[in-house]
């Protein structure tokens, strides 16, 4: 069984879309930081987005017996277009309808320059059934974002896009998700150390 440690990199306090665009997470929360790397497993692979956001994160959360796997450009934040960097406000003024259906129906839809949810969660898929299948006993550490955990979330879940988007994922939780033989099973979801 691999058993899939998802974290939330740390808070960027951006109030705008914060997709591809690379901003640094704030990690000065040291006792927080504790708290999270003691509750991970001792002996587990780590890996993160190739963003200094969860790259930075992942760093904070090495240890003596935890090894680190190259950065994954495929495990990157949706990928928000000309959205990224621009205010909820801006984007529903602008797009208002295409704006309203990215939220609401999730799927197909894409910001524009931007990639939809379905093509944001086969891209992210296809990662995970990678290292799936290079470690197929280990405990993954993924530090990634939260579009991406809840592509996972909706996979193990076997739930729509809208029904994944509901959960809640902070900066700095954990979402534990186990995979066996082709079947996921969801051990928690946001949980905070």
């Amino acid at each position: 069984m691999t058993t899939w440690h998802w974290v939330r990199h740390g808070p960027t306090h951006e109030k705008t879309f914060v997709g591809w665009r690379d901003v640094p997470a704030d990690l000065s929360d040291a006792a927080r930081l504790a708290r999270l790397t003691g509750f991970l497993p001792d002996t587990a692979l780590i890996v993160s987005s190739d963003l200094s956001r969860s790259i930075t994160t992942a760093d904070a959360l090495e240890a003596p017996r935890r090894h680190r796997l190259p950065h994954r450009h495929d495990l990157r934040e949706l990928h928000f277009g000309d959205w990224d960097g621009k205010h909820f406000t801006e984007i529903e003024r602008t797009h208002p309808e295409l704006s309203r259906t990215y939220w609401e129906s999730p799927g197909d839809v894409a910001a524009p320059g931007g990639e939809s949810w379905n093509e944001a969660a086969a891209r992210v898929s296809a990662a995970v059934d990678a290292l799936n299948s290079r470690h197929p006993d280990a405990h993954i550490i993924a530090v990634a974002h939260f579009g991406v955990i809840l592509t996972q979330v909706q996979r193990a879940l076997g739930v729509s896009a809208t029904e994944a988007m509901a959960h809640k994922i902070d900066n700095l939780s954990v979402t534990e998700l186990h995979h066996r033989a082709g079947t996921w099973q969801v051990q928690r979801i946001n949980h905070l150390p």
